[in-house]
C-alpha cells in the first residue's frame, strides 16, 4: 500500500479504473431506475451519493429531476466528475466520517460496496452518525453493500487479470473480520504495485446495530439489483433501506 488508506491511494490511481474497466454501466443505471421506482421521491428531492467516485450514479439520479450532490475523499474522482456539473448536479470533496449538511437531505445514497472500509469500527460508527445527520426526519438512506456469506462461500483465492498491457494478478483472503484483495502488477515503467483492498465483512446484524446507534431504523432489505427478495446465503448483494427517527 502507498499511503496509510488504502482507499486514498488506490482509488484515486488511474489503475482502478483500469482493472474495473469493464463494470457494467447498463446496471448501475437498471438499479436506479428500480430505487427510483421502488421510493418514488418526491420531484426535486435533495440527495446526496456518499462517496460516489467520478459520479456516474449521481448523474443517473439527476437525470430525474432530482438535486443531487456527490461526495468522495478522491479529488481527481471528484475534478472528473466536477465536468458534468449543472445547476442540479454538485460535487465536492469530503471524507464521509465528518458531518456534512445537517438535516438537509431527503435521501442518501451509498452505491457498490463504499463502506466499510476502515480498520476500526469507531470509524464506521462515525460515518453512520454522519449518513444520519445529513438527512432530514423520516430521511431514507439506501446502502448497496456486498453479502458476506455469499463472497465468503465463493471467494476465488487467485486469479489474473488481463486489462490491455497490464496483468493483474489479484489474491484475496479474510482476516481479521474483513475481506482482503491483494492487487499486484507492473506500471508501463518497470515499477512493481501493489494494493491491497480492505472491506469489513459486515452481516446485516452489525448494519442494524450500527445504525440504530445513529438513530436509524432498518425498513427494508434486497437481495440484488432488480430488487430481489434477500436471502443470507444465497443474495449477490445486501441492499439495505434506514429510515431516520
Amino acid at each position: 500500500m502507498e499511503q496509510a488508506d488504502w482507499f486514498e491511494s488506490w482509488f484515486g490511481s488511474p489503475y482502478y479504473k483500469i482493472l474495473y474497466q469493464n463494470r457494467d454501466e447498463f446496471e448501475a443505471q437498471e438499479f436506479v431506475e428500480n430505487l427510483i421506482e421502488h421510493l418514488q421521491p418526491m420531484p426535486g428531492s435533495r440527495m446526496v451519493d456518499i462517496a460516489c467516485g467520478e459520479g456516474r450514479f449521481s448523474r443517473q439520479l439527476a437525470e430525474h429531476g432530482y438535486d443531487v450532490t456527490g461526495i468522495d475523499l478522491s479529488y481527481p474522482s471528484i475534478e472528473k466528475a466536477k465536468q458534468d456539473e449543472d445547476e442540479h448536479l454538485h460535487f465536492m470533496v469530503h471524507d464521509m466520517r465528518m458531518p456534512f449538511y445537517i438535516n438537509y437531505f431527503d435521501y442518501a445514497f451509498n452505491f457498490f460496496t463504499s463502506f466499510g472500509y476502515f480498520a476500526h469500527d469507531r470509524d464506521h460508527l462515525l460515518a453512520a452518525k454522519s449518513f444520519a445527520a445529513g438527512l432530514k426526519k423520516n430521511g431514507i438512506l439506501v446502502i448497496d453493500y456486498l453479502n458476506r456469506d455469499y463472497v465468503l462461500s465463493r471467494l476465488v483465492p487467485e486469479e489474473t487479470v488481463e486489462r490491455g498491457d497490464y496483468t493483474f494478478d489479484i489474491k484475496r483472503r479474510e482476516e481479521r473480520k474483513h475481506i482482503l484483495k491483494e492487487i499486484s502488477f507492473t506500471d508501463n515503467e518497470g515499477q512493481q504495485r501493489r494494493y491491497v483492498e480492505s472491506v469489513a465483512a459486515f452481516d446485516l446484524t452489525d448494519f442494524v446495530q450500527m445504525f440504530r446507534k445513529a438513530g436509524m431504523t432498518l425498513t427494508g432489505t434486497f437481495g440484488n439489483y432488480e430488487l430481489g427478495e434477500y436471502q443470507p446465503l444465497d443474495s449477490p448483494r445486501m441492499i439495505m433501506m434506514f429510515k431516520k427517527q
